[in-house]
């Protein structure tokens, strides 16, 4: 782990487990790059409102990407921002125990605390245009046609800066009663991991597989 950290606040500091959260920036970042899918949680006309969107991270910024007329593009573009809580989960096992209490699941997640704003910076808009396609693939970006006026017209970003962080997360196996020990149910871990198939080429592809997607 770097020596870098995330200041502890209220907000970045869950209430259980406490002994799974990291403030640590090389953990938070890890868990980030993996991904590909945030939640984005905001409030609109005084009730929550929370969305599914795609994201990629740059330095100490995240960014998200979003339509024009979308609630939360819409709002960060005020002046004042717009107060956001994102998060980011990977599901790495199930955890099934002897008794239905002890079920759980291995998991890393981070919580990001803040107000968003959005990019009006037509380079920093660049930047996080071509980091939301590498978020999916590395190096996607430099292969494939750069949105056009109209598209970034038509397109909306905002940048949440990675300030109030935490990441929480839980490994190991089953932690049953010892008066449970001795049941007759099984008891373990199923992993989970992601799974990638092999790529289908389009109907209108005349290239060969790129390297990065050979890999």
């Amino acid at each position: 782990m770097s020596t870098a950290a995330y200041t502890r606040n209220d907000r970045t500091t869950p209430t259980r487990s406490k002994e799974r959260a990291s403030w640590d920036k090389d953990a938070v970042n890890a868990i980030l790059d993996a991904g590909y899918l945030c939640h984005l949680g905001f409030v609109a006309d005084g009730a929550p409102v929370v969305l599914p969107t795609i994201y990629a991270r740059v330095g100490e910024a995240l960014y998200l990407h979003g339509s024009t007329g979308s609630r939360p593009m819409r709002g960060a573009a005020r002046d004042e921002g717009l107060p956001v809580c994102v998060t980011v989960t990977h599901l790495d096992g199930l955890v099934l125990a002897k008794s239905a209490f002890h079920h759980s699941v291995n998991y890393r997640s981070v919580v990001a605390h803040g107000t968003a704003y959005q990019v009006t910076d037509p380079d920093e808009l660049t930047l996080a245009l071509n980091a939301l396609v590498d978020q999916a693939v590395r190096g996607r970006s430099g292969d494939t046609r750069p949105a056009n006026a109209k598209e970034r017209a038509a397109t909306r970003v905002i940048r949440l800066e990675l300030d109030e962080v935490s990441a929480k997360s839980r490994t190991g196996g089953v932690n049953d009663d010892e008066d449970d020990l001795d049941l007759p149910y099984w008891a373990g871990v199923v992993p989970v991991a992601p799974a990638y198939g092999a790529p289908q080429a389009s109907p209108h592809t005349a290239v060969p597989l790129p390297d990065y997607l050979a890999g």
